[in-house]
């Protein structure tokens, strides 16, 4: 069955001097350490990750494991009936499950009761349903995906490519997009190290770096574009994108030279840095008021003018 150490005296080199890669789970004394949460995505369901970078191994969360194949509207309650149905699994959930701090529907972090792909697999055993199969060569893909991405990291970035070309955005958009991703990054991780933490703090932040250049909060641009649960940056335009980016990056160098020790201390930094591109945002929503005031064109001609 499932094997643990407990006492992790030896954490990778990138994970014991970078927090923004790694996250502290505690379980009966032992110590393991995750990089930050991500979601992997199995028939358009998401489904919480963390890796453990010291055992190398992903945690995939139990209750969402669940939902996706069940479907059931309450899988917590979906698993209480299935251990209670099946001794030998109740008996040994402790050993399959240990609880992993992981991003909840509120934002805030939490611990969620996970499992690696092998307590994962013994769980399926226990739930009658048509998606078992194809979800064990999901499971095994994921595996398998990130070990060629250990081994050649570049392989992440050619992924995410592949995937924005499939959803149909050009080449052109991508590349702002993966670069809108690395400075989202390195901004969290300055965030970080200013004792900045995650869920409600970071949005936070976010709404006061977006207001400023473009006048809106996230939920407000969210609204204007129509959008609930999609990503906002995935919707953005080419020019919005750089207009965050540049927002984003001012951000960051102001706060790697100013120091910020406190909370409102890092807000005022956001403002500040978000203000880096209100002049371009300016020009941005002008040239978008021009563009409504024009006769009605095909989409492909006006994001042509928002390029110019």
């Amino acid at each position: 069955m499932l094997s643990y150490y407990t006492n992790v005296t030896k954490i990778s080199e990138q994970a014991s001097h970078n927090p923004a890669v790694r996250q502290t789970v505690a379980r009966k004394g032992q110590i393991l350490y995750m990089e930050n949460n991500k979601m992997k995505v199995f028939e358009d369901r998401k489904i919480r990750t963390a890796w453990d970078e010291e055992h190398e191994e992903w945690y995939f969360s139990v209750v969402d494991v669940v939902a996706v194949l069940t479907d059931s509207v309450d899988p917590k309650q979906y698993i209480k009936k299935m251990r209670s149905r099946d001794p030998e699994l109740n008996s040994k959930w402790g050993t399959i499950c240990t609880p992993v701090q992981m991003i909840a529907a509120d934002g805030k972090k939490r611990k969620i009761q996970a499992a690696t792909i092998e307590g994962i697999l013994r769980l399926v055993q226990s739930i009658p349903s048509p998606k078992a199969e194809p979800f064990k060569a999901w499971l095994a893909t994921v595996g398998a995906e990130r070990i060629e991405e250990t081994i050649d990291p570049e392989l992440t970035i050619d992924r995410a490519l592949a995937t924005y070309l499939q959803k149909g955005y050009t080449r052109e958009w991508i590349n702002q997009r993966l670069q809108a991703i690395q400075v989202r990054k390195e901004l969290t991780d300055e965030w970080q190290d200013r004792g900045v933490t995650g869920g409600k703090e970071y949005a936070i932040l976010t709404n006061e770096i977006t207001r400023a250049w473009s006048g809106m909060n996230t939920q407000q641009y969210k609204k204007l574009k129509g959008l609930k649960k999609q990503n906002l940056r995935d919707n953005m335009s080419t020019t919005e994108l750089i207009l965050n980016m540049l927002a984003e990056t001012s951000t960051t160098d102001i706060s790697k030279e100013e120091k910020p020790t406190t909370f409102e201390e890092n807000q005022r930094v956001a403002r500040r840095g978000g203000r880096v591109g209100e002049l371009q945002g300016r020009l941005w929503k002008q040239k978008q008021e021009s563009l409504l005031s024009l006769p009605k064109t095909p989409w492909i001609f006006q994001s042509s003018l928002m390029r110019l």
